[in-house]
């Protein structure tokens, strides 16, 4: 039985707006209100209604600044998914291996300047592939403890993660009680030089004209990438800050 992608909409939406807010981003508001109106399920749709509401309400400065303060500055809000179980430790090594072959395993060549546990690449990932959707599916519980670190530091961002919690299967008591654990002693310690933050450079955006992308995306969802075949060409990392 093949598995089938049910929210790649979803996904992509929230790719796009957990990226570095741009001039583009502000001047594509309409469009992304068009589009989120058409994510599933219910709940995701109105956390991505609020989420919008509040990015035309606010200045585009303070939300860039606002969006530093929470990724960047903050340990339990990195948007690395892989941070949240193994931290800066030796096993945090080999967890970025198993993405990268999930990427080349479905014929995509992960960037060499950008860490493949980066949240907006797997979402992207998963909104275009099977095998992305089923990687999404195994970090359901970091993204939770993500959740949960938003959620306290009163991040509207909260909702853009909410929503593709919302998307995905609910956590187990198993598992449930491995997050209440996590964030209770926070991400594990053992520096052997990999950043816990984002990398100098941000991701300009993806392409959306793979097989198996969600058809209809808007103009700031189709600019930086060109997937074809087994190759990924263009710059998944040009935005620098």
């Amino acid at each position: 039985m093949s598995h089938q992608i049910t929210h790649g909409a979803t996904y992509k939406l929230a790719s796009v707006l957990l990226q570095y807010p741009t001039a583009a981003l502000f001047d594509g508001l309409n469009e992304l209100d068009d589009f989120a109106a058409g994510t599933t399920p219910k709940p995701a749709r109105q956390a991505f209604a609020r989420f919008l509401d509040w990015l035309r309400a606010a200045e585009p400065t303070e939300v860039a600044q606002h969006y530093v303060e929470t990724f960047d500055l903050r340990r339990r809000c990195a948007l690395y998914l892989t941070y949240y179980r193994d931290g800066d430790t030796r096993k945090r090594g080999m967890s970025m291996v198993l993405f990268k072959t999930a990427y080349r395993d479905a014929g995509f060549i992960p960037a060499s300047d950008e860490l493949p546990d980066y949240l907006p690449m797997v979402l992207d990932f998963a909104a275009l592939t099977p095998r992305g959707d089923r990687l999404l599916h195994a970090h359901a519980a970091d993204l939770e403890l993500l959740r949960r670190a938003l959620d306290k530091a009163a991040t509207p961002y909260v909702d853009v993660i909410a929503a593709v919690c919302a998307a995905l299967p609910r956590l187990g008591q198993r598992e449930l009680r491995k997050v209440l654990a996590a964030w209770e002693t926070g991400p594990p310690r053992e520096e052997v030089g990999l950043e816990p933050f984002a990398p100098p450079h941000y991701l300009a955006g993806y392409g959306s004209t793979a097989p198996g992308a969600p058809d209809n995306l808007p103009p700031w969802a189709t600019g930086g990438t060109a997937i074809s075949g087994d190759e990924v060409t263009g710059d998944w990392s040009g935005m620098a800050r």
